[in-house]
């Protein structure tokens, strides 16, 4: 049973579905922020926020992603001893105290290739003839999805809502990766490679990348194992051009030649990865073999994820925009040719160190142009790990857009026909854009503008 008196915090849109899910249900709930003027409560000291939260006595609270655990407002709120859900907790207990109890949920986490996977999945659900929700950190919120028609969901959940997560128990899961991110946030590496495990905790099949030693210290004795390579007995991998199912008479279930987006994208190893993490999660909830191939056909991949911009002058723009951390960085780098790379890096760095990731692409470089107020930390690094790269820093004048046309400027500049000059900055972008998307329209528009 659901406790009688709920507040939520924050007033965004996961908190507001939230709030809503609870008052159909007859449940007493207010909704507390520092600023919205569309919650209950508003009061602008985080401390002092908390402490009303206290006051007003709920028996749960349901706590936003973007609510740090070191804050005010929730250090204020666990000293009071109140238990504290993500909307993702909410969403289950919601679902198991009603008739939708027992839905399948196939969630997936990690520091990269979350929103790539989860639509992958979708597309092969649907052509499965599921109806499925596409829920989480991406798509709607889940508690709004709650009391849908939809047979699935296909859940990307992140660390932050992973932290305040308990009861939620998947019928499949999978953790892709694991790269020092968010550590602002989480306080440690750590603490964040625990909440990210905690996706398996009561996971009903764990899938984890057996190359992958960090996960596979995460993961659960008996767990499925995953290779983008030849799988063994019992594992879901790719062989001879296929993925394959050996996980009792070997099926064969997609051809990779096949699939138009993979072949358009130049096979980067981070999406071959999505795509067996993808298929495996469908292969355990009882996909077959044609619904898989026709939904990766069918799938279209979200903006700013390695899209190929423009070819100019034989170069080839790649907007990966999405690339905000150096993981991903790297994969955005990663098979192309030595000294090809006109890499475009820099924002808002988190805290990040880069001298691994420099280490990792160094060959492939041959200028990299550096962007946003953290240029330091690559500059360190390419000095400490390949000094001889030339370094390019764009400060930035005039809008958003005047400034990234700068930035591509500098690119042509030194790109030669066979190149490609890639925006993976390995960084967010909040210091000089509203958003990543932002940043990769900005890149887009000024490499198609007319010269």
């Amino acid at each position: 049973m659901l406790p009688g008196k709920i507040a939520v915090l924050g007033a965004g849109v996961s908190g507001l579905a939230a709030a809503a899910a609870l008052r159909a249900r007859g449940i007493q709930t207010a909704v507390f922020d520092q600023q919205s003027p569309e919650a209950d409560v508003v009061v602008a000291d985080g401390h002092l926020l908390g402490r009303a939260v206290v006051e007003w006595a709920p028996e749960a609270v349901v706590t936003s992603p973007g609510i740090a655990p070191h804050t005010p407002l929730l250090r204020t709120v666990r000293a009071a001893g109140l238990p504290v859900w993500s909307e993702v907790e909410l969403a289950w207990r919601l679902q198991e105290d009603s008739p939708r109890a027992g839905r399948p949920w196939l969630a997936i986490t990690g520091t990269n290739g979350k929103t790539t996977t989860v639509g992958l999945l979708t597309a092969m659900l649907a052509a499965n003839g599921e109806a499925v929700a596409e829920v989480g950190n991406v798509g709607l919120p889940i508690t709004s999805q709650v009391d849908s028609e939809a047979t699935v969901f296909a859940l990307e959940i992140s660390s932050f809502q992973l932290e305040t997560t308990e009861s939620m128990a998947p019928e499949a899961a999978i953790c892709l990766n694991v790269e020092s991110d968010h550590l602002d946030w989480h306080g440690s590496e750590q603490a964040y490679r625990e909440a990210k495990a905690r996706v398996y905790h009561r996971a009903g099949v764990s899938c984890y990348f057996a190359d992958d030693p960090v996960v596979a210290e995460l993961v659960p004795a008996g767990a499925l194992a995953l290779r983008c390579g030849e799988p063994g007995p019992g594992e879901i991998g790719v062989s001879e051009g296929w993925v394959v199912d050996r996980r009792s008479d070997p099926v064969r279930l997609v051809e990779l030649r096949l699939i138009p987006f993979y072949q358009d994208r130049r096979c980067p190893p981070a999406l071959l990865q999505d795509i067996v993490a993808a298929v495996a999660l469908a292969r355990v909830h009882g996909v077959e073999p044609e619904a898989i191939a026709a939904g990766l056909a069918a799938f279209e991949p979200a903006a700013h994820r390695g899209a190929v911009v423009a070819v100019q002058d034989g170069v080839t723009y790649i907007d990966d925009s999405k690339a905000t951390n150096a993981h991903a960085a790297a994969a955005a780098l990663a098979g192309l040719a030595p000294l090809s790379a006109v890499w475009i890096a820099g924002g808002d760095a988190k805290g990040q160190d880069f001298t691994h990731l420099v280490r990792q692409v160094a060959d492939r470089v041959r200028v990299a142009i550096l962007i946003g107020v953290d240029r330091e930390p690559f500059r360190r690094a390419f000095a400490q790990v390949s000094p001889k790269t030339p370094i390019v820093e764009v400060m930035g004048e005039g809008t958003p857009a005047q400034w990234m046309a700068q930035v591509v400027d500098h690119a042509r500049q030194w790109a030669e026909p066979g190149d490609t000059v890639v925006l993976a900055p390995g960084c967010a972008s909040w210091d000089q854009f509203n958003s990543y998307g932002e940043r990769g329209d900005c890149f887009a528009a000024a490499v198609r503008a007319e010269r």
